[in-house]
């Protein structure tokens, strides 16, 4: 619902619980976002609210990066409690700053026109159009893109008009790129809160966007690992293919299960949700270092 893949929730899982520690529980992770996510972002597509040239913008920054961070986890990382720590910190910054943002009373970015018109939408709909005054708009249109260049990116949703820098997002796509590489996490628990947060883009729109993003790194981020394989004898590097598509299958329907029931869940709610995984998450990450 949130634009998160849950591969950061499998992470902390796998090596706290099945003691799977080697450098290739990033590239298993890795795995578990191809399989599971193609059905959520199927979803977003189906009801229109996939921002494409977002989509094409946290692509392109954070492919290369997921190069990047793969090429340390396995070179200088293979251990990275330290790192560990720093991403947990990250993640805790920016989960406080979203429940700070939710606790202000009456916060501009909870009266949106755009959230509260969708959620309108929904209570009248069920199936492809809405009823009554919705009867016209269908959901596939609820997302127009107004310009998008070099500098700029601009999108409509239900009347409501976004504006966002076009390297900012790239420079960001780019850094969750290298820790989405380093733990094969994707990079969505980091770069759907930040859209939230400080772009003050809405969560409907941006989860389709952050999950595709997250996919197509994932592809990128499995293929090195494999490829680089060979080159450590010694260390294991290759994804572990059964481990990750069982996790995945189940990471499947989830994941359009979520999609699907994302626009019946207000967005407040919805991001509730998100920081509080966030958080949580964030917490085990940093209590790790110390115990």
């Amino acid at each position: 619902m949130g634009g998160v893949s849950g591969a950061f929730l499998l992470l902390p899982f796998q090596m706290s619980f099945l003691g799977y520690t080697n450098p290739s529980v990033s590239a298993t992770n890795q795995l578990f976002n191809i399989v599971a996510i193609p059905s959520g972002v199927y979803r977003y597509c189906r009801e229109g609210r996939m921002v494409w040239p977002l989509t094409w913008v946290v692509v392109a920054g954070t492919l290369p990066g997921v190069f990047i961070g793969a090429f340390v986890r396995i070179t200088y990382l293979p251990d990275p409690k330290a790192f560990k720590f720093f991403a947990g910190g990250v993640l805790l910054w920016i989960g406080g700053k979203m429940v700070l943002d939710l606790l202000k009373k009456k916060a501009k970015n909870e009266k949106r026109i755009a959230e509260n018109r969708f959620q309108k939408l929904v209570h009248h709909h069920e199936g492809t159009l809405a009823q009554g005054e919705a009867k016209h708009e269908p959901f596939d249109s609820a997302v127009k893109v107004t310009h998008f260049n070099l500098s700029r990116l601009g999108y409509t949703f239900y009347g409501e008009q976004f504006d966002v820098s076009f390297w900012g997002i790239f420079i960001l796509s780019l850094i969750v790129g290298v820790v989405g590489g380093i733990y094969g996490i994707g990079g969505g628990s980091i770069i759907a809160p930040f859209f939230v947060v400080f772009f003050k883009l809405p969560v409907y729109t941006v989860a389709g966007a952050a999950l595709m993003g997250t996919f197509v790194t994932s592809v990128a981020g499995v293929a090195f690992y494999q490829l680089m394989a060979p080159l450590y004898p010694d260390m294991s590097v290759a994804p572990d293919w059964l481990l990750g598509i069982m996790f995945g299958l189940g990471g499947m329907a989830g994941m359009y299960l979520g999609a699907r029931c994302q626009k019946f869940v207000p967005a407040r709610a919805i991001k509730w949700m998100l920081a509080g995984i966030i958080v949580l998450t964030a917490g085990k990450y940093v209590l790790g270092f110390f115990f």
